[in-house]
């Protein structure tokens, strides 16, 4: 039985995993476009802002008696005593770095030099470094406005500013600022110097932090507020604008599960195009641009098929297979793609993913242009490539496939929860589902499920959800199967069980890192691996899931039936697709 680690996931003996993708240079990570970027920024600073304002509230509230409030005072008198000429001539010029004009300036000259000098990076990071300035900004002005609090009752160096106490205005600036600075030197320069660089840039909003203590101008959780203000500014906007799509390129080559793929040109794929478009998400201005794009490849009659509410994509795609089609064009959700690559598994026919849905998965996984014309269009000049997908029994469902992810447990609630709210789900997209959890994990109790991968012996444990992945990425780039890739030839599984606040504070710290870290775990076949992580990863080929009573069940995104099994098995380059060539 693979290993249960919080690691790389052990690999059976004597195989070596196939080739893939992201060997080429290249991780998987959501592409951004603009429609998701503003979506994504607008909701979580929302969020934000209801966050800080909320602990605002509570500082000067409920918890004013309580540590840290009750020794501030104490540190505000220690920071007044300590002053002396030299230190507070240090302290104005560490001040004046989270200064408004300061931080407007470094903000405008670094924009400018990001944009029209050659070999520096170009809009992507001046747009991230405006943005996050900015959207701090917005919410520390939001905060003033909802949080009163009173400046301390020290002698205060810069006189009384018309701002609330809470937050750190000076502190939330520099840390956009020169935090986002420090990004884009650890991303994007590969100076050996630029640890050194980043950490000098990440010390500026702590000496200002420092400075407005000094200066007696903030309370201690007030410069944290700041800190934290202007940090989560950085995660929501780099999240959204640097988190580059990649593009994939021409496989390497693998013994084993996985076929070589070609590279044929445009010019011999030519032929009859059948497009599977779903009309609950597309729209007439969808198919012109798509007819446009097949046009310039020599695809002039094309034949668009809607799906239906009792026919998701499969008997379209197979029925367009059998009347000769040479090229099948998807242009939906996760849904979609799922009932025609069903349909497509084991055939030569490639397959061109157009994302149109919600969750998108597998395209954001690949790294495809969410606009439907630039994707056709990226895809048209690209090379065919054979993916992996899972193939599944259960109980209450007929043999079918996911290309992306499937489930039960809490994710299955989650999903469910949301599309009982499709107005909602259509209004935010995807966010949406965040909203959705907490009332699933309030509803969706513990399970007991027998876990038996590889044809080792059942392993019996609790979980609050396993998820089964392809890929490994969901909304907003964040890896919950950090390892997972769709050429491997296998699958990856995330047993999700933390106890306590504790156990959660654990589970969310390493779903958030996006990388798997070593935890202990019994190494014998038979024993609970990982059974008492909060998080435990597994890689298999072959897996069977047996519940002590019926569970909410996903496939790709979609809600299915209830029930008590799950069979899953890893079907290697199952699906032939056309996928853009990697950028030089």
């Amino acid at each position: 039985m693979p290993t249960a680690v919080s690691g790389r996931p052990a690999e059976l003996p004597g195989e070596r995993p196939a080739g893939n993708l992201a060997a080429l240079g290249h991780r998987p990570a959501a592409p951004r476009g603009t429609g998701w970027a503003v979506r994504w920024i607008g909701a979580l600073a929302i969020c934000q802002a209801a966050l800080m304002v909320g602990i605002g509230l509570l500082i000067t509230g409920p918890a004013h008696g309580l540590w840290p409030m009750t020794v501030e005072d104490q540190v505000n008198s220690a920071f007044e005593r300590m002053r002396t000429p030299t230190l507070t001539a240090l302290s104005s010029i560490a001040s004046e770095a989270g200064n408004t004009e300061t931080v407007i300036a470094v903000t405008l000259v670094s924009c400018l030099g990001l944009l029209l000098l050659p070999k520096l990076p170009r809009w992507r990071q001046a747009t991230f470094l405006a943005l996050a300035v900015s959207l701090q900004s917005l919410v520390f002005l939001v905060i003033t406005v909802a949080v009163d609090r009173q400046r301390p009752d020290v002698h205060r160096l810069d006189g009384s500013l018309p701002t609330s106490s809470y937050t750190s205005g000076h502190t939330g600036a520099a840390t956009a600022v020169y935090g986002g600075l420090a990004v884009l030197v650890l991303s994007r320069i590969r100076s050996p110097w630029r640890r050194v660089m980043a950490a000098a840039l990440f010390l500026v909003p702590i000496l200002v932090g420092i400075a407005r203590l000094y200066r007696g101008m903030h309370h201690p959780t007030d410069v944290v507020g700041g800190l934290v203000n202007g940090g989560l500014s950085l995660w929501i906007v780099g999240r959204a604008v640097l988190a580059d799509g990649f593009l994939t390129a021409p496989p390497a080559s693998a013994a084993g599960t996985m076929p070589q793929a070609t590279a044929e040109g445009h010019e011999q794929r030519s032929g009859h195009v059948a497009v599977i478009i779903n009309p609950t998400v597309t729209d007439a201005g969808d198919r012109d641009a798509l007819r446009q794009v097949l046009a310039r490849y020599g695809h002039h009659a094309p034949e668009f098929i809607e799906t239906t509410a009792d026919d998701p994509g499969g008997g379209q795609t197979s029925e367009a297979v059998r009347n000769g089609a040479t090229l099948v064009v998807v242009c939906g959700g996760d849904g979609t793609l799922r009932a025609a690559a069903t349909a497509l598994a084991g055939s030569t026919v490639p397959l061109v993913l157009i994302p149109c849905g919600t969750g998108n998965l597998l395209a954001r996984n690949l790294g495809l242009p969410l606009s439907a014309a630039h994707a056709l269009d990226a895809a048209l000049r690209g090379t065919v490539h054979r993916v992996d997908l899972g193939r599944i029994e259960a109980d209450g469902l007929p043999p079918t496939h996911f290309a992306a992810m499937c489930g039960a447990g809490l994710d299955a609630a989650m999903l469910q929860r949301a599309n009982a709210h499709d107005s909602t789900k259509s209004l935010l997209g995807w966010p949406a589902y965040v909203l959705a959890l907490p009332r699933a994990w309030r509803r969706t109790p513990r399970m007991t499920v027998d876990v038996r991968l590889d044809g080792a012996p059942a392993v019996r444990r609790t979980a609050r959800m396993v998820l089964i992945g392809n890929v490994g990425a969901v909304q907003g780039g964040m890896r919950l199967l950090p390892d997972a890739r769709c050429d491997d030839g296998r699958l990856d599984l995330l047993i999700l069980d933390p106890h306590g606040l504790g156990g959660w504070i654990r589970a969310l710290w390493t779903l958030l890192r996006g990388t798997a870290s070593p935890q202990s775990a019994a190494n014998t076949p038979g024993e609970q691996q990982g059974a008492h992580a909060p998080v435990a990863f597994f890689t298999f080929r072959r897996a069977e899931f047996t519940f002590d009573r019926a569970q909410p069940r996903e496939l790709d995104g979609d809600p299915v039936t209830p029930g008590h099994r799950l069979s899953v098995e890893a079907s290697p380059g199952a699906l032939t697709m056309l996928l853009p060539a990697r950028e030089k």
